[in-house]
């Protein structure tokens, strides 16, 4: 099987030759892999590490960005970021909060919000073309993300107590959020012309212990908005993969009957979301993407430990279909390289083909 079937036979709740596998890591891990394969080009990684999915992203080519001399970048949301720095690396976190003082609808109606005008849709066709028999995806954890998107730009205790309260200007926000990524994504599909496999949305409704609002809640404010999205996909003959962080197992069944494909993440730590257990549950009704521990997990374990794990991941998780294995999140940068290695060395001794020699070697 090429990728791309694989892919469509996991989504299919078929078994595929082997158990198609994807690539998160933070920018220090990515770094650190780059230098080990002596390249610099980050799908020829994705090509060494034998990842199945390749991105597709319609360029950026709206009004020039502002960066700062302290090293933060403004986005497109007029949010502006600089790198944190923590014991092992650094995350971008907010650093100007432009929607933390509205009290009213009228305030946010009169920001300067983007436009999907700012990408160029021509470009997607060839972007595709680069990639013969990979499965296609675009989106991010960014797009349909309401409550992380609106946090960045309004403060997190904010947005808790927005949820709490059904706040319109937290509302207003999402909306405008939800409005942009439709049309972003439907003009990111319509120039594909059928080439795109999967979407990626994301927003987190899980803490470590379970949901950080209720399903009451979930459903007010964002179901329909979801069921829309995934309709807007599924017409495109795509499917959806969602990103939700920590424990979201009392939202899956909603999310199965909204239309959701995929659960990306299963973080296997937080309460209720331990692959085996969802696998059985779940089976049929949606596809598993994740499941390889890096809340601690990878950083510690033994290469053999890690063979052993990946090896039932794929035997149990992975049979008949309806799994994509992955690191559960992005693979942290305190993470042993060999560690990293050791993951996508068991997944290349499963299936048949070219291994660079770099990942195979010890």
């Amino acid at each position: 099987m090429q990728s791309r079937e694989r892919v469509q036979a996991a989504f299919a709740f078929e078994q595929p030759d082997v158990t198609p596998c994807d690539y998160y890591a933070t920018p220090e891990i990515h770094t650190a892999l780059l230098e080990h394969f002596r390249i610099t080009d980050d799908n020829e990684l994705r090509e060494c590490l034998g990842a199945d999915i390749r991105f597709v992203h319609p360029p950026y080519v709206g009004p020039e960005l502002p960066t700062y001399q302290d090293g933060s970048v403004m986005n497109i949301w007029g949010i502006r970021k600089k790198p944190m720095p923590n014991e092992y690396g650094d995350y971008f976190e907010s650093v100007n909060f432009p929607y933390a003082e509205w009290k009213t609808v009228e305030e946010a109606e009169s920001f300067a919000w983007p436009s999907p005008d700012w990408y160029d849709y021509s470009a997607v066709p060839a972007m595709c073309d680069q990639y013969p028999g990979k499965a296609l995806l675009t989106g991010s954890f960014a797009v349909q993300d309401f409550i992380n998107g609106v946090a960045f730009g309004r403060g997190v205790e904010q947005t808790l107590i927005d949820i709490a309260l059904e706040d319109p200007v937290f509302l207003y926000i999402v909306e405008r959020r939800h409005r942009f990524y439709l049309e972003f994504i439907e003009r990111t599909l319509a120039a594909a012309g059928g080439k795109i496999d999967i979407v990626l949305c994301g927003d987190d409704f899980g803490a470590q212990r379970g949901l950080i609002l209720s399903p009451a809640s979930f459903d007010r404010l964002f179901a329909d908005r979801k069921k829309e999205f995934f309709d807007l996909v599924h017409s495109y003959a795509a499917k959806v993969s969602h990103h939700c962080c920590g424990s979201s197992r009392k939202l899956i069944p909603r999310f199965i009957e909204l239309g959701m494909d995929a659960l990306q993440t299963i973080q296997p730590q937080a309460d209720g979301m331990d692959p085996y257990e969802l696998k059985r549950e779940f089976h049929g009704q949606i596809l598993l993407h994740g499941a390889v521990d890096v809340q601690g997990w990878l950083q510690a374990a033994e290469p053999s430990e890690i063979e052993q794990e990946v090896n039932n991941l794929i035997d149990s998780v992975g049979k008949d279909g309806g799994f994509i294995i992955a690191p559960c999140h992005q693979i942290q940068p305190d993470t042993p390289l060999e560690n990293v290695l050791t993951l996508y060395r068991t997944l290349a001794k499963r299936r048949a083909g070219t291994v660079h020699p770099l990942l195979l070697a010890r």
